[in-house]
């Protein structure tokens, strides 16, 4: 468990920050000074007239702003979901549509512009146009009643001149809501989810730029290494470096977007009934990725509580009165690059099978804040867009070579669907079942039952094709092609094991017999093993501890690592600092604590070492490499075996590379943080900040970001911590986290950083960061609580 160290102090008063703001910036007209912050928060009490309920609808929030909302019937519940999500996100709701769409340079300006031409590239709202039409008439319904209340929202705080002040401030008013605008943003979580097209782009790249043994060095472990005869055909230097370069450009996911859960059995709990634990890895911000909500309806009667994206009716993971259910990132092939050959005169022609075929044009206009629309052409061959020219405004366009991305996600898909029916699920059977509609992306599910069942399942659609997906195949043959998906029923499947446990965490959770092709990479696997080692090793297992394992700070990969490393040491070569630094790391429990010294100078170290490593690396290829803790953890046990390779060579050798690291890892935690390395704090470097998007003006960061507080963990801990490797930020962990006790399925113990609300002024707008910092877990009943000041009734 993390210990507290310094908090930073908090930011002044929220008025006083405003009118200062407001001053400073000169962005507002004298009348809009007087919307002051709380003028601008929803009602949550009393009665509101909602145009196009059939019913009165009760919402309650609880102490952490949890909306219980509580209808008659579907139409009504759905569509107070929409208006209660806009309550407290609409910004947020508005941004993430805006940025899947391609449509931020109209309210952000030309800044955004780059980004809006990828999504429009990519095509992800042409995806959930498509997507829509695919949908039962109820999915319909119920997306069309979740629009309205949105946009019941969006007139009623217009014509009360109450839009959040994000809006005031970007000077522009949020169009209607619409059903695809609901299916798009879980388009891009399957785009934040994926990514892995990257891998295969720096791999074909590295190829084409290095020997073939020194290329194929720095492909991960479980990559396959075979080379097609004839794959790779090697394009022009001046092609090369323009692909590079566009790819560098693009707006790639964070790598290993992972995740933990895990399902016990009864026979390993206190209570003899099942236990389910689940924290999704995602970027950290301000609001959270995550909107939590319990929703019941009369007729049919139904319960379920859990969290959301904002902007997507129903509950994507959480529990009902029957089950709960959790899921990680299977991160599967199913992204492939085609090299596509361009006619040498006519660029909007590509071959296929001995014939040049007409690639589709999409013209996209893109509206630009403060300057004339910008015209953006889209080429889609029959693979998919051509995704490695998109940030040519001039498309000066190289003749030999170009990258078709082909992606379960752009085809029709229906997880809406699904999520439906697993909210309604009261049973493993019902939950599969439900699960035959989820497409993209594909995750490893994990069950729990009130009849005592625990089971897995990875789900989604699994191409089956020719070919080594570690790299681009070529587009003018039809050899590579997707001959069918891996069917539903050989999908991988675990139902009450007789370890009397489940666990995943982005690794391979089924064996290597298993016939078909999942991927060619995965997640570091010292996540997954320390959980393991945690589960396998106690019986009668409570909630307590899966909250305890879920913050657990026991780095696995720095307890291999690091005995390895300070063996290479030259200590003749250190000073006394900077042995007392190593003398700090041989000593170390190797748990990443913000109050210990010696988890600051390790990933400091390692750091290093893995700049030193990649350093012939060109930076724009760099940038597109991102299994570089994988495959240094090969290069470096390699190293320490004595079998060099030529990286590790090209850097002095695996003595000299440890010894100088470490020696620039002391000099730099010496000008941050002193000269006293038992003084040093892995949490005084290693802080979370949740960061408002508007905070990137400053000083709006005064305004709208989280305190900033110490963390402990790192990637490679149960507790997920990504960090910038520059400022030591965390950016990237577990927004939500929660644990659920299936013998008590009127309940559930949560995590949500910052808070529930994303309107500044609200008294849960990040009123759970400090607690998200030291894990301190809250209650949230399926039923409302009887005694809340928020409630609210809405009418016809």
């Amino acid at each position: 468990m993390t210990t507290p160290l310094t908090k930073h102090p908090k930011r002044i008063p929220v008025w006083r920050t405003l009118l200062i703001t407001l001053l400073l910036l000169v962005l507002l007209s004298a009348g809009t000074v007087s919307l002051f912050v709380l003028h601008l928060l929803p009602q949550t009490t009393g009665e509101v007239k909602l145009p196009g309920l059939r019913a009165p609808v009760q919402v309650t929030r609880d102490s952490q702003g949890v909306p219980h909302i509580k209808a008659q019937n579907e139409h009504d519940l759905y569509m107070a979901q929409g208006y209660v999500t806009a309550q407290d996100r609409l910004f947020q709701m508005d941004m993430s549509r805006r940025l899947a769409s391609g449509q931020l340079s109209e309210v952000v300006g030309k800044s955004a512009l780059d980004k809006d031409k990828f999504f429009r590239t990519l095509g992800l709202r042409r995806a959930a146009e498509r997507s829509y039409e695919a949908y039962s008439d109820e999915a319909k319904r119920i997306l069309s009643a979740y629009a309205k209340g949105v946009n019941a929202y969006i007139n009623e705080a217009k014509r009360n001149h109450r839009l959040p002040l994000e809006f005031t401030l970007s000077s522009y008013k949020p169009r209607p809501w619409t059903p695809v605008d609901s299916l798009i943003i879980g388009k891009y979580m399957a785009y934040d989810l994926g990514g892995k097209w990257k891998g295969q782009a720096f791999r074909y790249l590295m190829l084409m730029q290095y020997p073939q043994a020194k290329a194929l060095d720095l492909f991960p472990p479980e990559t396959d290494r075979t080379i097609p005869s004839g794959q790779l055909d090697v394009p022009s230097k001046r092609a090369l470096s323009k692909l590079t370069a566009h790819l560098a450009k693009t707006p790639f996911p964070a790598a290993y977007n992972g995740s933990n859960n895990w399902v016990i059995s009864g026979s390993k709990t206190a209570t003899g009934k099942p236990l389910l634990a689940n924290d999704p890895h995602l970027g950290l911000h301000l609001p959270s990725i995550w909107y939590q909500t319990t929703l019941s309806v009369s007729e049919p009667h139904r319960q379920v509580s859990g969290v959301v994206f904002a902007g997507v009716p129903g509950v994507i993971l959480g529990h009902n009165e029957a089950i709960a259910w959790g899921v990680t990132n299977l991160a599967p092939d199913v992204e492939d690059l085609y090299i596509e050959k361009r006619h040498p005169h006519n660029p909007d022609l590509f071959l296929y099978k001995g014939n040049w075929e007409q690639a589709k044009i999409i013209t996209e206009t893109i509206p630009v804040k403060g300057q004339q629309p910008v015209r953006h052409k889209v080429r889609i061959t029959r693979h998919g867009p051509i995704v490695s020219e998109w940030a040519d405004p001039k498309q000066n366009l190289p003749s030999d070579t170009a990258f078709a991305l082909r992606w379960t996600a752009l085809e029709p898909t229906t997880e809406f669907e699904a999520t439906l029916r697993i909210n309604r699920a009261r049973n493993w059977e019902e939950f599969k079942k439900a699960l035959t509609y989820f497409d993209a992306p594909a995750q490893n599910f994990v069950f729990a039952g009130s009849d005592g069942t625990i089971a897995y399942r990875a789900n989604g659609k699994i191409p089956v094709r020719k070919g080594n997906r570690a790299l681009p195949v070529p587009g003018w043959t039809d050899e590579y092609e997707w001959n069918s998906f891996i069917p539903w029923e050989e999908l991988p499947t675990i139902v009450n094991p007789s370890s009397g446990y489940i666990a995943t965490a982005n690794h391979r959770v089924f064996s290597y017999e298993y016939p078909h092709h999942i991927a060619s990479t995965w997640s570091p696997p010292y996540r997954t093993q320390r959980i393991h080692e945690v589960l396998a090793n106690k019986d009668k297992l409570t909630t307590t501890d899966m909250k305890r394992l879920q913050s657990d700070e026991k780095n696995l990969q720095a307890a291999r690592m690091a005995p390895l490393l300070l063996q290479q040491l030259d200590f003749k070569r250190l000073s006394d600092i900077e042995r007392s630094a190593a003398r700090l790391m041989e000593k170390w429990n190797h748990y990443d604590t913000a109050d210990a010294a010696a988890p600051f100078i390790y990933h400091l170290w390692m750091e290093d070492i893995k700049q030193q490593l990649y350093r012939p690396l060109h930076p724009k290829l760099a940038e597109l490499f991102d299994e570089k803790d994988i495959v240094a953890d090969t290069l470096l046990s390699q190293a320490a075996r004595g079998e060099e390779s030529d990286w590790v060579t090209q850097a002095g050798g695996i003595k000299k590379l440890c010894t100088e690291a470490l020696q620039r890892a002391v000099k730099r935690a010496s000008n941050l943080q002193g000269d006293d390395p038992s003084a040093w704090r892995w949490g005084e470097f290693h802080r979370i900040t949740f960061t408002h998007p508007l905070s990137v003006k400053k000083p709006l960061n005064l305004l709208f970001d989280s305190a900033s507080y110490p963390v402990g963990g790192s990637e490679h801990t149960v507790r997920a911590m990504g960090w910038n490797k520059q400022t030591g930020t965390v950016d990237h962990g577990a927004p939500w986290r929660t644990v659920v006790d299936v013998g008590n399925l009127s309940q559930a113990e949560h995590l949500l950083g910052p808070g529930q609300s994303g309107q500044l002024g609200s008294d849960w707008y990040d009123d759970q960061t400090e607690n998200w910092t030291m894990n301190r877990y809250y209650r949230t009943t399926i039923q409302a609580p009887a005694n809340s000041d928020h409630q609210l009734r809405l009418v016809p």
